[in-house]
């Protein structure tokens, strides 16, 4: 099992979120860095993963609506991929 925390503060722009993202999540090199990328490698993982993401609020702010459409797509890949747990903290 891995558990992976995630900081909102580290995800201050698109670019730098994803970059993040494919280093805390150990991502393959062909992931994406897009919404739909994130989407397909979180619902192909096949180890029993949870993932938290902390200080949300500071990822909000910095990217608006991209934010949430990110905290939406942990969401979604969670519902599709019972190796994986997503909690906001």
């Amino acid at each position: 099992m891995r558990n992976i925390i995630l900081n909102g503060k580290r995800m201050i722009s698109r670019e730098i979120t994803h970059a993040y993202l494919k280093r805390k999540l150990n991502l393959p090199p062909y992931y994406g860095r897009n919404l739909d990328a994130l989407y397909d490698v979180l619902t192909e993982r096949n180890e029993y993963t949870v993932i938290t993401l902390i200080n949300h609020h500071v990822m909000k702010d910095k990217l608006g609506l991209y934010g949430e459409k990110i905290i939406q797509v942990f969401r979604d890949a969670k519902e599709e991929n019972h190796h994986l747990h997503f909690l906001i903290r």
